[in-house]
């Protein structure tokens, strides 16, 4: 039996984010995934949100993203495009970009930090006690870890093996998804209903196009066929495009489901393993990137000694709640999505809304995920939210808030000439002449000193007498 830190099932987007993260931090992780290789079929999830890019960039490695994609405004609510292009970030946008690159990309990162992948390998069977994790695998061969982290998508063997309820409502919509080639150019475009016809990369007008539509919902429909999406492009244009070559087709239903719990002992999910739902808005590959991110840091200081145990319960407590909030706003987008008379009138209100500044700002923000604030305590209006990329002058230059988080961990950064506690974290002293600003909140008051997690989000904000630095260092990082 090999016995590893944390042994993570799934090499998708979440998996991948989080086997860098344990990697950034020197944990041993090994990643067991059924595929042979890392080649995705077809675009799947289709873009990056600005948070996700965020994140990416908090690491150092957003510029391969961006390079590979296109940026331009992907957040959108029922069809009704949301513009995030005035929010205050450095990357107030989306990047068009296929599940296929972003893997592919992340993997390159993941092999740079030596990170080992087991391929055409499943499991079969877990066993946990209060020590560690065995995990039995289809080749005949058996691991074990501290950890267990389950990233292996909506029909997780990690989930159904460690017992965790997957709570949530059956399908009552479907949807044909596809990606083609066709004669004659389609119409491009969102459809009121939800799904429509979208190029893909830098094609021509022969495509490739990714094509998603309505479909009525059969109890058994079988695997999708050209012939089925010809049927269904016909009834959503009156044409089929002369639609030819696909790479792939696939169906989804409006299921909607979130594990009952992120944890349950020494295994723990994320990404598509704790939550699914239809794809409306594009956030499934996002918060599952986002889970990883949260979890990662904790993972690692309590698998070295540094947390407690406990620290991971922060990460259901946290993230789960993200998770329901997500499922919420899709469940909306569906509903609002209903192909009749009525509905089509309750959309128009709902668009003539948010084309409105304060509900279009609070809206686009939960899809970016910018707005996204975890409940830390009372304090500073920072506490719980992302830190702003500030840019920043030091004794060594100028620099900017992400650019101290590429290793990984904590900051505390001191913003007037005091002395601050050291401890486990890192304290840079810095100075930022211009104001703080925040998506949805506008601006905030300007702090003298800032303890930012790995993550980016703010475990601490204030003045450096507030006793409650203090105890943010002992619950974060062990100590002042």
């Amino acid at each position: 039996m090999t016995e590893h830190s944390v042994v993570i099932v799934g090499a998708g987007p979440t998996g991948l984010v989080l086997a860098g993260e344990l990697a950034l931090a020197g944990v041993h992780v090994v990643v067991v995934e059924r595929r042979a290789s890392q080649q995705v079929d077809g675009t799947r999830a289709g873009g990056l949100h600005a948070r996700t890019l965020e994140m990416l960039d908090q690491r150092g490695i957003v510029d391969r993203f961006l390079a590979a994609g296109r940026t331009m405004q992907i957040t959108g609510f029922v069809g009704i495009p949301m513009d995030v292009g005035d929010f205050p970030t450095r990357h107030n946008y989306g990047l068009a970009l296929g599940q296929g690159e972003i893997e592919r990309l992340l993997a390159e990162w993941v092999d740079e930090l030596s990170m080992p992948i087991l391929r055409e390998r499943e499991v079969t069977r877990i066993a946990q006690d209060d020590s560690g994790v065995d995990v039995a695998l289809s080749d005949g061969h058996a691991l074990r870890a501290a950890y267990l982290v389950g990233c292996d998508g909506g029909r997780s063997i990690v989930r159904k093996l460690a017992g965790i309820d997957f709570v949530g409502s059956d399908a009552t919509v479907g949807w044909i998804i596809g990606e083609v080639a066709m004669e004659s150019a389609p119409q491009i475009g969102m459809r009121p209903e939800g799904g429509g016809v979208g190029p893909i990369g830098h094609g021509g007008a022969a495509g490739p196009y990714r094509v998603v539509l309505q479909e009525p919902l059969v109890d058994d429909p079988g695997e999708p066929t050209l012939q089925d999406l010809r049927d269904a492009l016909v009834a959503a244009y009156g044409t089929d495009y002369g639609v030819h070559s696909p790479t792939w087709i696939s169906r989804f239903t409006d299921a909607t489901r979130q594990a009952s719990s992120y944890r349950a002992g020494r295994v723990l999910l994320a990404g598509d393993a704790a939550h699914v739902h239809p794809p409306q808005g594009g956030q499934g590959l996002n918060i599952g990137v986002q889970d990883a991110m949260n979890l990662g840091w904790k993972l690692a200081r309590v698998v070295d000694g540094a947390s407690p145990d406990s620290l991971l319960d922060t990460y259901h407590r946290e993230r789960h709640r993200v998770g329901a909030q997500v499922l919420h706003t899709i469940m909306a987008q569906v509903a609002l999505s209903t192909p009749d008379d009525s509905h089509a009138a309750l959309r128009s209100v709902v668009g003539e809304l948010l084309r409105m500044d304060e509900p279009r700002r609070r809206i686009a923000g939960m899809l970016s995920g910018l707005d996204v604030h975890y409940d830390l305590g009372d304090g500073h209006p920072l506490i719980g939210r992302r830190m702003p990329d500030l840019d920043l002058q030091t004794a060594d230059g100028p620099t900017r808030v992400y650019a101290l988080l590429h290793d990984a961990r904590p900051v505390l950064l001191n913003l007037v000439e005091a002395v601050m506690p050291a401890g486990p974290v890192r304290v840079v002293d810095a100075q930022h002449d211009g104001v703080w600003e925040l998506p949805v909140l506008g601006e905030v008051a300007a702090p003298s000193a800032v303890l930012v997690r790995p993550d980016g989000y703010v475990a601490w904000a204030g003045d450096h007498t507030d006793a409650r630095l203090a105890e943010a260092l002992a619950a974060w990082f062990g100590g002042p």
